[in-house]
């Protein structure tokens, strides 16, 4: 750790004590306090080292401050660290099928509460080997983190719309990486399913008018696949569907689920905004719902409150009243179609591939 500026001055003023009886000492003592010169020069320097060398780059850190590299399942990648945006975590790295036509594209997007992450976490949302093989390109993108002393309102904001934006800079890299623009699906894992089902359910933020090309591309997504999605922003449902809910407030500026909850009305038309339940239509794409805990047990508490299947159900009876597909998984489901997000991303987006 970087030694206190206080703790530098002393150390400054101590050395510089000692320096001074050199030029009057016999040549035996000036042997040695010479080397005890060096010795002290020497830790004086390591403890004044730049912070810059010790601190890893914010892209790619965890919660507990060290990089995140990718599993060693994971190839290297085709490209690496490209910017769609100005900020430093607005980068992403692509992964490119092997095809002679277009392909489809799978937009992984990592969790972390929206506080932490990174996307070098690929391995726990999809199997990018197994939809490479599959003939489905990858890209896993990094977002800008909610800080609790930012000036964005709501917080939430910029991790949402960070992924918009690099969803329409991939597609405006289309006929370069050779991607069909028109089958994009969506994965990622807790807020970055959550992530995912905003765009999935939100309206075309393509701006046609814009002199910015990436701004004119599509935000539609084909289908989204996610694992422990929290399905809505409304404190009031969460608290309906899960009496111990705790986790959303953060997304909104507020300290605590009780300041979230007591607040709501105030913030209704930004719960509206980035809730995916409350964007849900009958125009909508398919989606997969993966659950990694019990089966859904509405008005009960859970052990875990913000992962539990009970979003899931939620969003899967709202679907089935607007007509929309909804596939859900959790633990010791029955007739299970697909195991995981992959098997449900592969069988999607090659069903109309001709494959």
């Amino acid at each position: 750790p970087q030694p206190s500026k206080a703790y530098g001055r002393t150390i400054g003023r101590n050395r510089k004590r000692d320096i001074h009886p050199l030029i009057v000492s016999t040549p035996e003592d000036m042997k040695y306090k010479s080397s005890l010169f060096l010795l002290i020069l020497s830790l004086a320097s390591q403890l004044n080292l730049p912070t810059e060398a010790k601190q890893p780059n914010a892209r790619n850190v965890s919660k507990a401050g060290k990089k995140e590299q990718y599993a060693g399942s994971i190839p290297k990648p085709t490209l690496s660290e490209v910017a769609y945006g100005s900020h430093e975590r607005n980068v992403l790295d692509f992964w490119k099928a092997k095809s002679e036509k277009p392909t489809p594209l799978a937009f992984v997007i990592h969790g972390g509460g929206w506080k932490n992450g990174s996307k070098e976490r690929l391995n726990r949302f999809v199997d990018a080997p197994a939809l490479l093989k599959a003939g489905i390109s990858v890209v896993a993108i990094n977002y800008r983190l909610i800080k609790s002393n930012s000036d964005i309102e709501p917080p939430v904001k910029a991790p949402l719309h960070d992924a918009a934006r690099a969803l329409q800079f991939v597609r405006s890299k289309a006929a370069e990486w050779n991607i069909d623009k028109t089958r994009i699906a969506a994965a990622g894992g807790s807020a970055g399913a959550c992530t995912s089902l905003w765009l999935l359910y939100h309206d075309d933020l393509a701006d046609l008018t814009s002199d910015d090309p990436i701004a004119r591309e599509s935000t539609r997504l084909y289908c989204a696949a996610v694992n422990n999605a929290q399905t809505t922003a409304d404190p009031q449902q969460m608290k309906e569907w899960t009496p111990n809910s705790k986790y959303g407030g953060h997304a909104f500026g507020m300290k605590s689920f009780d300041q979230f909850l007591a607040e709501r009305e105030s913030i209704l038309p930004w719960i509206q905004e980035y809730s995916p339940y409350a964007l849900a239509s009958s125009d909508d794409p398919p989606v997969y719902l993966h659950y990694k805990g019990p089966p859904p047990a509405i008005g009960k508490p859970q052990k875990d409150p913000t992962h539990t299947a009970n979003f899931g159900l939620k969003l899967q009876e709202r679907c089935e009243e607007l007509g929309l597909s909804c596939e859900l998984v959790y633990k010791g489901a029955k007739k299970v179609k697909h195991k995981d997000a992959t098997a449900y991303l592969i069988a999607s987006l090659n069903s109309s591939s001709g494959k």
